[in-house]
């Protein structure tokens, strides 16, 4: 969930393919090449145009060890993905007229009034003034916003905290620079904007989420809590092993087990959830379409292009919406664990890829870059 995460959305995008791996009927026998060599341990690859699925292959495993084979209903931590979910919800109430982009945070939320941010800082001490501004709700959508990527409450788990007491803990730290003019990658930012959703709509974040974007948009797998019965479909992590050449698996570290426990879990809007391919997919071709999906609106044009164009300074090499990155001819986002979604509207399609991976061995990072390549020439228009 850190920067890194957030380029996976260029990873290999320049990758030159030979013309029979770009033609290719099905994307499975390329991407089994990297399970077959232990650089890969196992994916789904979607793409969708904006009223079909027009490909979904799953390749490899979910549980190396236990021989499981990965299928297209896995179930994957989507980490950051769910970060351009939580924007989404947002603007919906923005269309609603609830919320301003351009509102101090603190009219939603008093705690932040008075935030200051610091001037000077070293071994010994640390000097505060006050900011040229309060932060905006614009900013923490954006990651300018100078708040921290998390505060110290929230370690060493992301899911630890309900989101008030969370939230709160960013309003109590200092801000480390100047609202709208640094970039810095923050889950404290999207988790504010999410406590700004419980406060206008008196209802939790989760329930909001689910009501009104998850159940209407048929994402029947997508949750912070996986049931016992969605547990067992999760795909395991991976990284490479001590000699780099192997794959060994690991936890997810970010997050407490056993992740059914809906006592000690909380919803984490900036990385929480966990998805499916398809389910994904749903929430892409509803972007793909605009903001609108089988005759329901989820945002109006306004909203739409206010989501997924540009909001960081041109005066900063971060390209970023609000939730998204953004690209000069897409916008999507990644996930720590090395998910992806990407949507196109141009070409026409969305992409989806789904692994559980802390890095590859060998060339296993390129696996992306070969779907991407083969999905945008089979399917771009």
């Amino acid at each position: 969930m850190m920067k890194r995460a957030l380029s996976i959305l260029s990873l290999v995008a320049a990758l030159v393919l030979p013309a029979s791996i770009l033609t290719a009927a099905s994307v499975g026998p390329l991407l089994q090449s990297f399970v077959d060599k232990h650089e890969l341990a196992g994916a789904v690859a979607l793409v969708v145009d904006n009223k079909k699925v027009l490909s979904v292959e799953a390749v490899g495993f979910a549980d190396i060890a236990g021989k499981k084979a990965m299928k297209t209903d896995s179930l994957f931590w989507i980490a950051s993905q769910s970060k351009p979910m939580t924007a989404t919800a947002v603007m919906m109430l923005v269309d609603e007229g609830k919320v301003a982009l351009d509102d101090a945070v603190e009219k939603y939320l008093p705690e932040f009034l008075g935030q200051k941010v610091v001037a000077e800082k070293d071994g010994n001490r640390v000097l505060l003034k006050q900011p040229t501004h309060a932060i905006t709700v614009r900013e923490v959508l954006s990651h300018v916003s100078g708040l921290p990527f998390q505060s110290d409450l929230e370690k060493p788990t992301l899911d630890g905290l309900p989101l008030n007491v969370a939230v709160g803990s960013y309003a109590m730290t200092p801000l480390q620079t100047e609202p709208g003019t640094h970039y810095k990658y923050s889950n404290a930012g999207i988790n504010t904007a999410a406590r700004i959703i419980e406060v206008v709509t008196k209802m939790k974040y989760e329930d909001f989420m689910q009501q009104r974007l998850f159940s209407p948009l048929g994402m029947k797998d997508t949750t912070f809590w996986p049931t016992a019965k969605q547990a067992e479909r999760v795909a395991k992590s991976y990284r490479p092993d001590k000699t780099k050449t192997n794959l060994e698996e690991f936890p997810i570290r970010q997050l407490i087990y056993p992740l059914t426990d809906r006592v000690h879990r909380f919803p984490m809007p900036a990385g929480g959830l966990f998805s499916t391919a398809q389910d994904t997919a749903r929430f892409c071709q509803m972007l793909l379409n605009g903001g609108q999906l089988n005759g329901k609106r989820y945002l109006s044009d306004a909203a739409f292009k206010e989501l997924t164009r540009r909001q960081t300074p041109s005066t900063l090499k971060d390209s970023y919406g609000l939730g998204f990155s953004v690209g000069g001819d897409f916008f999507g986002h990644g996930g720590a664990h090395a998910t992806n979604m990407e949507i196109r509207p141009a070409k026409g399609v969305a992409i989806v890829w789904m692994v559980q991976h802390g890095g590859f061995p060998g060339d296993g990072g390129q696996a992306q870059g070969v779907f991407k390549n083969w999905a945008l020439e089979r399917f771009g228009r």
